[in-house]
């Protein structure tokens, strides 16, 4: 089914995504409902409408799925069931949703859809911290399972005598247990997938991260993530299809020497996709609209001979004068509030000549 232009798409949070969604979704003519639960997110600045209730506010998530067309979600981390109440209007489904939010089940889809990932353990307490030193290795790393983003809800463990106060950093929340990983690269498949199984993928990121967040995504990637590239697209595929997943998949990977591993999932459009907007012929933003919508695929081919997007984060932000001013930086400000330490504020992308 086709959802035409002038209808209305309900988008579920109200950060950053969404408002480069709601701006892609204006151009083909679309308008945008963001449905948050904070007073001004950075997405309603750029929609036409705008429900502020929580999450699990099941009666106004029924008032806002009467006033769209179709809904989709910026991010990961929401209660499942009361989202039910959407049901076919919603694009990607639950089930997406449901497997990404705890990297347990996540770490268990995977592997079921015959892919690779790190050794890992569930961790339930102290004792279980202990035993999976002993059974993984050090060094290892302590993930929670839930509401993890970012470095957010991780502590590594380097020897024996980390365990305890590792155990304590993650809040002594229910865990994973993950092995260290020698890796040459780190790089994600960012795909897009219609109802009918279509799909098409972009040129793979070679991405760079500082304190476990994302600081720089270059295409097109070095020749050790290249060679690895057709074997995660196909994993990257077999994972979506066996979600059912329409629209935007990202799966984020490391290039070891056994070949890609699979680090997560994200069910959505992502930040090592934001190249995509200036450096590719149709963004990640504008296919997610065009799948969710049953509008057919645009071209996802590079636009010049590559590009490299950089995270502008916490008081970096304050360097927008600078960065406007530079020739061939497209700025993109978010129009978050307070720029704390950690906080995505906003990108620069710049898009290189061919050679």
């Amino acid at each position: 089914m086709t959802i035409p232009p002038g209808s209305t798409i309900g988008i579920i949070g109200g950060g950053q995504l969404g408002r480069m969604l709601a701006v892609a979704a204006a151009q083909l003519g679309y308008r945008c409902h963001v449905f948050d639960p904070h007073e001004r997110p950075p997405a309603a600045d750029v929609a036409a409408f705008f429900t502020r209730a929580g999450y699990d506010d099941t009666d106004a998530l029924r008032r806002f799925a009467a006033q769209v067309d179709v809904a989709t979600y910026e991010f990961e981390n929401l209660p499942v069931e009361p989202l039910e109440v959407l049901g076919d209007k919603l694009r990607p489904g639950t089930r997406s949703l449901a497997v990404a939010q705890d990297r347990a089940h996540e770490k268990e889809f995977i592997e079921r859809c015959q892919n690779r990932v790190a050794p890992w353990r569930y961790v339930a307490s102290l004792a279980d911290v202990t035993a999976s030193v002993l059974k993984v290795g050090l060094p290892l790393v302590l993930k929670t399972r839930r509401y993890g983003y970012d470095g957010k809800g991780q502590a590594w463990i380097w020897s024996r005598r980390d365990e305890e106060s590792a155990w304590h950093a993650i809040g002594e929340e229910p865990a994973v247990a993950e092995a260290a990983i020698d890796f040459a690269a780190e790089f994600s498949v960012i795909l897009a997938r219609w109802a009918d199984g279509r799909h098409t993928f972009w040129d793979s990121p070679q991405n760079e991260h500082g304190e476990g967040i994302l600081r720089r995504s270059t295409v097109p990637c070095g020749e050790a993530v290249a060679l690895q590239v057709p074997e995660a697209r196909e994993a990257a595929l077999r994972i979506a299809e066996a979600l059912g997943h329409v629209g935007v998949l990202t799966v984020e990977y490391f290039a070891s020497a056994d070949g890609p591993l699979v680090n997560e999932i994200a069910p959505r459009v992502h930040n090592s996709g934001h190249w995509t907007i200036e450096g590719a012929v149709t963004s990640q933003f504008e296919q997610h609209i065009r799948a969710i919508c049953g509008l057919p695929p645009g071209v996802t081919g590079l636009t010049r001979g590559g590009a490299m997007m950089e995270n502008i984060i916490g008081d970096e932000v304050d360097r927008w004068p600078e960065l406007v001013a530079e020739r061939g930086a497209h700025v993109h400000i978010y129009g978050k509030g307070e720029a704390r330490p950690g906080r995505k504020m906003g990108h620069v992308t710049r898009v290189s000549r061919r050679t």
